[in-house]
């Protein structure tokens, strides 16, 4: 099967996985807005796709899209990677530094418990690719847990023939306002040597022109970008909207939601609000009326009848 990463153009530009954030709806709304090289779906637990899940739902406008996954059972993955052969890739979480996922023994774990659980990172390995019939395997991850061992962590997964390595640079106990450490990032570079393995740079990339300046002086293939996306969903395209744009995304996002999955999970609209309601006179007490609106009806009529968005 056909390893997607190696037709992409670099820089790559990669919308991350963000997790209650990426879903199809606002990946299709991205790709709509100006598409990335590739995107990420949500993190998902291999013990989740027993009972299905709808982080899986994708549309075609969104490829090449990789499914990222985590988890601890060799197993899992490999059945967990037999039912995902529909996605472009798939992509292994070893760097969440979520405490909820630290102490089931997943993401982050891996790093802080690298010398005693080798053996159990390559049975997953081994067995994701397995499971995945030839889909391109990558991982993502972090330069340390608690203290910076990008030698010989990153150095160890780069000895796995990997498709490719997203490298966040920060610690797992680092928090957001910790600025990203690309000096380390630009070490795996370097540690790659001649394989053929791709090095995807993330971490505190703010705007488009960053992320092409940052992939060439650190000389990483692409660029994962998550927050910023988050904030602006035109990131890939470098435009610069109006607010009357913004509203209009906005009840288009609202629109494919519905279509996705009807009046359900309506409340996950609201974190949306500062995405597209921002920037104008007026724009906190509109927030303030989508966060207290009861069901999917009434966030679309506040946002309708916004100050100078008209009817």
């Amino acid at each position: 099967m056909k390893n997607f990463w190696e037709a992409l153009d670099k820089p790559i530009l990669v919308l991350a996985p963000m997790d209650g954030v990426t879903d199809t709806v606002f990946r299709q709304i991205v790709c709509r807005a100006g598409k990335p090289e590739a995107v990420f779906t949500e993190f998902i637990n291999v013990d989740e796709l027993e009972k299905g899940s709808k982080k899986l739902i994708f549309a075609d406008e969104e490829r090449p899209i990789v499914v990222q996954i985590w988890g601890t059972d060799p197993e899992k993955f490999y059945k967990a990677a037999q039912k995902l052969t529909d996605f472009d890739g798939i992509d292994i979480n070893f760097g969440c530094p979520q405490k909820k996922i630290i102490k089931a023994g997943g993401g982050a774990a891996f790093i802080s418990k690298m010398l005693d659980v080798r053996s159990q990172i390559l049975e997953i390995l081994k067995a994701t690719k397995e499971g995945s019939r030839g889909l391109p395997v990558s991982v993502k991850t972090r330069i340390g847990f608690d203290k910076i061992i990008t030698e010989d962590w990153i150095g160890f997964l780069l000895e796995q023939n990997l498709a490719a390595i997203t490298v966040h640079g920060r610690r797992a106990v680092d928090r957001e306002a910790d600025p990203a450490n690309w000096e380390e990032i630009g070490k795996a570079v370097r540690l790659r040597g001649k394989k053929k393995t791709l090095i995807i740079g993330n971490g505190d990339v703010r705007s488009l022109k960053e992320a092409k300046e940052k992939a060439e002086k650190y000389g990483v293939d692409g660029v994962m970008i998550g927050r910023a996306v988050w904030n602006n969903p035109w990131f890939f395209s470098g435009k610069i909207v109006s607010e009357r744009d913004k509203l209009k995304m906005y009840l288009q996002h609202i629109q494919i939601f519905e279509e996705t999955y009807g009046s359900n999970y309506f409340f996950e609209l609201r974190k949306f609000a500062k995405t597209y309601v921002s920037g104008f006179s007026g724009a906190g007490e509109i927030r303030k009326k989508i966060m207290e609106s009861g069901n999917l009806g009434e966030i679309k009529q506040v946002i309708e009848k916004a100050e100078g968005f008209g009817v």
